[in-house]
């Protein structure tokens, strides 16, 4: 499809009230000042007199009625990217919105399990008062972080923690050189990267390489103290071989906000596990997530109008 005129009506699909609501999306651009362009809510089979969608996830319908779809998400694995060329039909993606929100999620994790937080809101349940035992709270200033994918969100990771004084290490599929890190692996080299890390920190995007990527090597590889992050992807892990380490002690515990199915099914023994802290996808929440979205919504409209190249442009 190609353009045909300016982006003038933009429809913010009814996805739901996650990571904010539509209608509050709409709210917050429709005080956009200097953009002649009108938003409003609507399902996917409605889009016919619009020029592009906001959306959280792909419907078929965007394929045949709009110019632009822009993901209110970062990933994008379950898009059909060539359907989208063929189409002709440009897709942008929210890198860089959520990175802030995460790597503020994933450090309260850390901290979380060096200060056993966690132990005492479940005390806490049954009124009980007990501190942990001497040796097991630790300094979170003396452990090491591996992080695995230094894109936006592992970037973020990386700054956070070192400011809290840990040692990061990373793990990419390219070079990184300007995050400060004390060493950088190739992916080919995680169970060596994993060795001496306190926290194993998942913040690579989903893709045929990655998925899998942390399984029984990786859990045989980390320390017997050492803890799993996963703000990334569930399909990320072998959930399986994370749910045997965890049984049998091979690692700590693991912090989750990811999973292969979501909602995390009721009879997952990832719920009865002590030393799991379970989230319900929700490391980007945050009161502002609308705002930052409605920013780069507002200055795509611009870009595009002015026949300028949208930011994260994914095709």
């Amino acid at each position: 499809m190609s353009r045909e005129g300016p982006i003038r009506r933009v429809a913010i699909h009814d996805w739901g009230t996650h990571p904010c609501p539509p209608r509050e999306l709409q709210r917050l651009l429709d005080r956009t000042a200097g953009i002649d362009c009108e938003f409003t809510v609507r399902d996917a089979d409605t889009l016919a007199d619009c020029d592009a969608v906001v959306t959280l996830f792909h419907h078929d319908e965007f394929l045949e009625e709009v110019e632009w779809v822009h993901n209110v998400r970062s990933g994008y694995d379950d898009f059909p990217l060539d359907a989208y060329r063929d189409a002709g039909v440009t897709m942008t993606n929210s890198t860089g919105v959520a990175g802030d929100l995460v790597g503020e999620t994933a450090v309260t994790f850390m901290l979380t399990f060096a200060k056993g937080l966690h132990r005492f809101r479940d005390q806490q349940n049954t009124t009980t008062w007990r501190r942990l035992p001497v040796d097991r709270p630790f300094e979170l200033g003396t452990a090491e972080a591996c992080v695995v994918g230094l894109g936006e969100l592992g970037g973020s990771v990386v700054s956070r923690a070192g400011v809290l004084g840990m040692d990061v290490v990373g793990v990419d599929v390219r070079p990184v050189s300007n995050l400060g890190l004390d060493r950088v692996y190739d992916v080919n080299r995680l169970t060596d990267a994993v060795g001496d890390a306190r926290f194993v920190v998942l913040t690579t995007p989903l893709t045929d390489q990655t998925e899998g990527l942390v399984g029984r090597d990786v859990f045989e590889a980390m320390r017997d103290d050492a803890y799993l992050v996963n703000v990334s992807r569930g399909e990320v892990v072998d959930q399986d071989a994370l749910v045997d380490a965890l049984k049998n002690d091979e690692i700590a515990g693991a912090a989750l906000d990811v999973f292969h199915e979501e909602p995390l099914p009721g009879d997952s023994p990832l719920w009865e596990l002590d030393d799991v802290v379970v989230t319900p996808h929700a490391a980007a929440q945050a009161d502002n997530y609308g705002d930052k979205i409605a920013d780069l919504v507002e200055t795509n409209v611009a870009r595009l109008n002015d026949g300028q190249e949208p930011w994260n442009r994914v095709v």
